[in-house]
């Protein structure tokens, strides 16, 4: 079971944790774990080699892995002796095209359903020969075999059709959701880790907001929580067996419904000794209460997501937070005695303008006045669509390259810190995102240099100019992937895939979205 990073990062991973836990403890399965920079001793033969990846840009990383277990890169190119090589992971369920020809299988969506069920099948298929066993694992829910489906694509190369190779498997693969009320923990806790000696709990699954270009919280639905008394607790409580840091983690923490009883028995004289931290928090739910906790419990910042300072564009995206909610949760930070306030905001996003951005730069201007003492962190980020939200028609905004360095400018000169991600790291990813299985030989070729922009381009234009891929399909313009708009009539690379809400939805919320602002 691989992790295509090194191990500091990928045993940060709470998915991957689990999904190793789950092989580890079963007693029909010997699993041994993979990452970039170390590994425990292989087996000489196994049945399954998985990969579970989080990023798009560890894209190049997958090859090497897949290679350095001496497995045929391409899929086509196995043999019978050869294991399934699998994968998993949000990137992979939300679009597995770029990626799908290195791949036997791919699973979509949970692991807690996915993983027992792959192994359950695999074993009454140990006699088969590769092509039985890969159209036998295709008719369990959920599991994908690329090899069994084919692109086809018109005279100019737009793709038209995504079609079943044979007429006993499924047309579509739908997305399978755990809808257990235990969440995920925390199995390993290692000094190594990016977060060193943490024990994390997952207090919430997906988000109810749905800001329309949240993956976490579309391709997740429904909005799950764990139960308090039965699962939060207990899994807390386990992890300070071993270490007195706790991380409650999820994309909408504070909005699970027993939160301030969690914080209640958190309170309590027994935990005096933890470090406890919290992932982002929706800013209508800070309260002094909690700041307090918080800082009593060694945690001296927390984090929001404002997105904007622009009430227009938060109002575009399903942001339902208003700058009076804004400026009280900075308020309780101060008055609970935690030091920093980290915030997130997104540039490029669709119908933005410069008085949008002015807005944001006035915004963190006035909370800083507002808050003197209190320091202020804006992390930014470039709006890229992923699958399955309602933005996925959009397009990357070539401004946000520059608009993102005016804010940092602005802000930093006022002495605010601004930590901007990688304009051209966010390109990369939208490629990735919105392509099909045509990018694979630029994925291959890009691993051969290093992971930036100008390799990407360089190789993308490689691959065009030679047009040597399946059924000589050229690639479409690289501009018309990253920075073009998309008609919702297009057939997209992952229509083949369902997620938990149909085309037809998705289009109705993006239309509620724009429509605000025509």
């Amino acid at each position: 079971m691989a992790f295509p990073s090194t191990y500091s990062v990928g045993i940060t991973s709470l998915g991957y944790q689990v999904i190793w836990a789950t092989l580890s403890q079963r007693k029909d399965v010997d699993v041994r774990r993979l990452f970039t920079d170390q590994s425990e001793r292989s087996h000489k033969e196994s049945d399954l080699f998985g990969i579970s990846v989080s990023w798009e840009l560890d894209s190049p990383k997958i090859l090497e892995l897949i290679e350095k277990e001496g497995i045929a890169l391409w899929s086509k190119d196995r043999r019978n002796n050869d294991p399934i090589v699998f994968g998993g992971g949000p990137v992979l369920t939300a679009n597995p095209e770029p990626l799908a020809p290195f791949f036997d299988i791919i699973l979509l969506g949970d692991g807690e359903i996915l993983i027992p069920n792959l192994i359950e099948a695999v074993k009454q298929i140990k006699s088969l020969g590769r092509e039985q066993k890969l159209e036998t694992l295709a008719q369990v829910p959920g599991i994908y075999v690329p090899s069994l489906y084919q692109p086809i694509y018109d005279k100019v190369g737009r793709l038209i059709a995504i079609e079943p190779k044979l007429s006993n498997i499924p047309k579509t693969i739908t997305k399978q959701t755990w809808t257990g009320e235990n969440l995920s923990h925390s199995t390993v806790i290692s000094p190594q880790a990016a977060w060193p000696n943490i024990h994390m709990v997952e207090v919430v699954r997906s988000c109810p907001e749905l800001c329309r270009f949240c993956l976490a919280s579309y391709l997740n639905l429904p909005f799950r929580k764990a139960t308090l008394e039965e699962n939060l607790i207990p899994a807390v409580e386990k992890g300070l067996a071993v270490t007195r840091r706790i991380g409650l983690l999820g994309a909408s923490v504070t909005q699970h419904p027993e939160f301030s009883d969690l914080l209640k028995w958190l309170e309590t004289d027994h935990f005096n000794d933890i470090h406890l931290s919290i992932s982002s928090v929706r800013a209508s739910t800070v309260s002094l209460d909690m700041t307090k906790l918080l800082n009593k419990r060694g945690c001296k910042s927390i984090t929001i997501a404002i997105e904007s300072g622009s009430k227009k564009i938060r109002e575009m995206i399903n942001k339902k937070l208003s700058e009076e909610e804004i400026f009280a949760a900075a308020k309780y930070v101060a008055e609970g005695g935690l030091k920093k306030l980290k915030l997130y905001g997104m540039i490029g996003l669709p119908t933005e303008e410069i008085d949008d951005i002015k807005a944001t730069t006035d915004l963190l201007l006035m909370l800083k006045n507002k808050t003197p003492g209190l320091r202020l962190t804006l992390g930014l980020s470039t709006f890229v669509p992923k699958a399955h939200t309602p933005f996925q028609w959009q397009r990357v905004d070539k401004n946000a390259k520059k608009r993102i360095k005016e804010i940092s400018k602005i802000l930093q000169s006022q002495g605010i810190e601004v930590r901007p991600e990688s304009y051209n790291w966010s390109v990369i990813q939208a490629l990735i995102s919105r392509s099909d299985r045509r990018l694979a030989p630029v994925i291959a070729l890009v691993r051969q240099s290093d992971n930036t922009l100008g390799n990407w381009k360089k190789a993308y234009k490689s691959i065009q100019e030679k047009n040597n891929f399946i059924n000589c399909e050229k690639l479409p313009d690289w501009e018309e992937v990253i920075f073009e708009t998309w008609s919702t009539s297009r057939l997209l690379p992952w229509e083949h895939l369902e997620g938990p809400l149909k085309k037809t939805t998705l289009i109705k919320h993006q239309l509620v979205a724009l429509n605000q602002n025509v």
